[in-house]
């Protein structure tokens, strides 16, 4: 059985590929890109198409030059085909009306000969003659030859696929235990087919096999893992990071109107199927080391979700239209990886318009935007931005987020409060503190603020090997100059800003 279901869905991806290829054939297009880590796939896809339509085809590759798959005659063994032009040079004088599929092309676009050779191939209006297919994982095209290539992507597992797959990768561990059972429950396992959405019939079966082989069992302490493991499967090295350890809103001083309005959505954002005005996210401007970074991790944390952060300065290429590139494939990432939170901090630094950058921030902000507007997937957004003044005003209009929240600096009460986590979180007793007086002295501190100033203390005690006391952390305060004296006037500006413009967060 388990076999019988294997091959049914193996071909019914099959049949799908087959006709989308087809049809991009029947286009007339002489170049075509399939960008796929599964070669084996893509090959298996045009070699089935191609007995179909009984038409020649042939591949290439930098060891093994040009060989003949189909039926036809074999390449001219005369010369050697494992030179990239050489292979071009004889597909252009045959002129025969076949497919050449050139794995592993793309070391070699820089070479001015191999474009000419692609761009002449390509550019031919005959109704018959040769279609070459590059297939790699990641095939990026030469200007000149952009607008004569068509791009085939291969279908990725439905979630009926990616069920069957787990169920498969559990029955194979069975059959190899005595007949032992998989542990799961039906949450979980829904979850881990949420989970594996966005990769390969190969990857997701791996990851599933991953789970199981350890203990046996599917459970929730998997789900971190499991999420870590496909990050680093389609990872954006470097630009797009996975955040393995997120915060608790218990670890998160006020913000009560923010808490309470992620609350009343949390249900909606992780219901199953289809959700009218399902939330999008939320845009954080405030104080710098007012909490907005933590409140990020907090609301994945709360949520239960992956975290990811998008780092706009390492979105940016010297190559042109590559920084724009490198935005929409990280997007399209946590599309994949969903549902999750993506948190873009100080998203100012990437989208302010910029006279020196020839309008890459203004392409940058157009393809955001368009992502933000239309998709479709279960990703939270949670922009935080420091300088709003640099901010769009397409950005922070309605529809493109949910709310606008100003995160002002705490207020008494709040540093209280942020005391006691923070002498928790170190093993003190908030108790044996006076956090009133405490709170007094730190007026105009933010919570980064208020952390250093305990963290000094901690430090000092340490070195003279005293126990931590109030006055320890009261000389911590006397000695810091907050950010709300230092840049007063820059805060006066902020707070007139938000006035009437965002939602209060605490």
């Amino acid at each position: 059985m388990r076999g019988r279901a294997a091959a049914q869905h193996r071909r019914h991806w099959l049949k799908n590929d087959i006709h989308d290829l087809g049809l991009v054939l029947d286009s007339r297009v002489r170049l075509i890109v399939i960008e796929s880590w599964q070669e084996l796939r893509v090959l298996e896809t045009i070699g089935s198409l191609a007995v179909q339509r009984a038409q020649t085809w042939y591949t290439w590759n930098h060891l093994d030059g040009l060989s003949r798959l189909g039926f036809g005659a074999e390449p001219d063994p005369e010369r050697d085909t494992r030179d990239a032009g050489v292979a071009l040079d004889v597909v252009r004088e045959a002129g025969e009306n076949a497919l050449y599929v050139f794995c592993d092309l793309h070391p070699f676009m820089d070479s001015p000969r191999i474009v000419r050779q692609l761009k002449t191939l390509a550019m031919n209006k005959a109704a018959t003659g040769p279609t070459l297919i590059l297939v790699s994982h990641a095939v990026n095209l030469p200007p000149e030859l952009r607008r004569l290539a068509a791009r085939l992507q291969l279908s990725m597992p439905s979630e009926e696929e990616l069920t069957a797959i787990v169920r498969e990768e559990a029955m194979r561990w069975s059959e190899a235990n005595r007949g032992q059972r998989v542990r799961t429950d039906n949450r979980t396992l829904q979850q881990v087919v949420r989970n594996l959405r966005g990769t390969t019939h190969e990857e997701a079966r791996r990851l599933a096999r991953n789970l199981i082989i350890d203990d046996g069992a599917i459970d929730q302490s998997d789900l971190p893992n499991l999420n870590k493991a496909k990050f680093e499967l389609l990872g954006m090295d470097g630009v797009l990071s996975y955040e393995q350890e997120t915060a608790r809103f218990g670890e998160v001083g006020g913000l009560q109107k923010l808490k309470a309005w992620l609350a009343d959505r949390h249900a909606a954002f992780r219901k199953a199927g289809p959700v009218q005005d399902m939330p999008r996210g939320v845009l954080l401007v405030g104080v710098q080391g007012a909490g907005k970074s933590l409140a990020a991790k907090a609301i994945a944390g709360l949520w239960g979700l992956p975290l990811l952060r998008l780092d706009m300065a390492g979105l940016y290429n010297k190559y042109i239209g590559e920084t724009e590139k490198n935005l929409r494939d990280a997007l399209q990432l946590a599309d994949a990886l969903e549902p999750c939170v993506l948190w873009i901090d100080e998203i100012e630094k990437g989208v302010a318009a910029d006279q020196s950058d020839s309008g890459v921030s203004r392409r940058m902000l157009g393809s955001l935007l368009t992502w933000m507007a239309e998709r479709q997937s279960r990703v939270f957004l949670v922009a935080t931005a420091n300088d709003v003044a640099q901010l769009p005003p397409e950005l922070i209009r309605k529809g493109r987020v949910d709310e606008l929240f100003f995160v002002d600096l705490p207020d008494e009460s709040v540093r209280a409060e942020i005391f006691g986590i923070h002498l928790a979180k170190r093993e003190f007793d908030p108790g044996q503190f006076d956090l009133q007086q405490l709170a007094q002295a730190s007026d105009g501190f933010s919570g980064a603020e208020i952390e250093q100033a305990v963290v000094s203390a901690v430090y000092a005690c340490a070195a003279s090997g005293e126990p931590l006391g109030g006055r320890d952390i009261l000389a911590a305060i006397t000695r810091t100059s907050p950010l709300s004296v230092v840049m007063a006037e820059k805060l006066q500006a902020l707070r007139a800003w938000a006035q009437g413009r965002a939602v209060k967060a605490d």
